[in-house]
């Protein structure tokens, strides 16, 4: 088997793209959106018909700019659903990343045109960014039914509060924090498990099996097969087609490196108070920077796609 088929063993393996052709191609469980790749994916000349009828029925609402929006990666997750057996991530706007009223309310919209289109709540994740204001949206979205995926995700604090909330899954960002410690001066590492991207899944990943929490590791933003390859039987690895071509074109062995393991103590019964998350996250440097970059980052492009749909419409 090639390395692809070795890993689907293991893990379940999750497309990174908005790229319908690409999941076809590569025929993921599940698929995760975010911004970045919906502004990218309906740009594509093969998105034009699907274009036009977001515009179309966005022309029908009170306000057809905030309905596009939601219309188009709804559409889009619609689209993807159909080529993937499991689930699609879509991303609430990265603006309301501060905001849990908001964030709850747009989670409940995306939500509701979902169930309009017929499609199942446990087919979608809601994709929100897992600052302490997110989280705690999550945690409220979780009780309705609203299954979660809580993304930009850099520090042990992030992950620890994302399991006492109660969500369904996480991301937290391999190639992320790998870029960050480059940048910032770290000689690059001689194996993949010294990679400090790997390092931080891998601790998550034990911390959550040890203590019997359910909620899902699925390590995300890779750079290279290693860091894939480092992970191999995480509960989910979500990846970019790029990097699925090139496990497809590996045969060689790929040993399971994450076991759930038989040992289990009592998860803690006290929730992590917002000043001890604060201080914690605080703490590490990489994940203050990181956090607040990928926000910025996908507000731009969430920007871009407004303007984009405001022209159309």
């Amino acid at each position: 088997m090639n390395q692809m088929e070795q890993l689907k063993s293991m893990t379940i393996v999750v497309a990174d793209t908005g790229d319908i052709d690409a999941i076809k191609t590569y025929r993921p469980e599940d698929a995760t959106t975010n911004p970045s790749l919906i502004l990218k994916a309906i740009t594509l000349p093969g998105y034009r018909t699907l274009l036009d009828r977001v515009i179309t029925e966005a022309r029908k609402e009170r306000n057809p700019l905030i309905a596009a929006q939601e219309i188009a990666v709804v559409t889009i997750g619609a689209e993807i659903l159909d080529s993937v057996p499991g689930k699609v991530s879509t991303e609430v706007d990265a603006r309301l990343s501060y905001d849990t009223n908001a964030t709850i309310a747009k989670a409940r919209a995306l939500s509701a045109r979902y169930r309009a289109l017929g499609i199942a709540g446990d087919r979608v994740l809601i994709k929100i960014a897992a600052t302490w204001q997110g989280i705690r949206a999550a945690e409220v979205l979780e009780k309705e039914g609203i299954n979660t995926n809580l993304t930009l995700l850099f520090s042990f604090a992030q992950a620890v509060a994302c399991a006492e909330a109660g969500v369904y899954l996480i991301s937290p960002f391999v190639g992320r924090i790998y870029d960050w410690y480059l940048k910032n001066g770290k000689q690059k590492t001689g194996t993949p498990q010294e990679d400090p991207g790997v390092a931080s899944v891998t601790k998550i990943y034990r911390h959550y099996k040890i203590h019997g929490y359910r909620t899902i590791v699925m390590g995300a933003s890779f750079r290279n097969i290693g860091q894939i390859q480092a992970l191999a039987g995480c509960d989910r690895l979500t990846v970019s087609p790029d990097l699925l071509q090139a496990l497809t074109e590996e045969h060689a062995d790929l040993p399971r490196k994450l076991h759930p393991g038989t040992a289990q103590t009592t998860a803690p019964a006290k929730t992590m108070s917002e000043e001890v998350f604060y201080w914690q996250h605080n703490q590490d440097a990489m994940a203050v920077d990181k956090l607040a970059e990928g926000i910025r980052t996908f507000a731009e492009d969430q920007e871009k796609l407004e303007t984009l749909l405001r022209e159309k419409l």
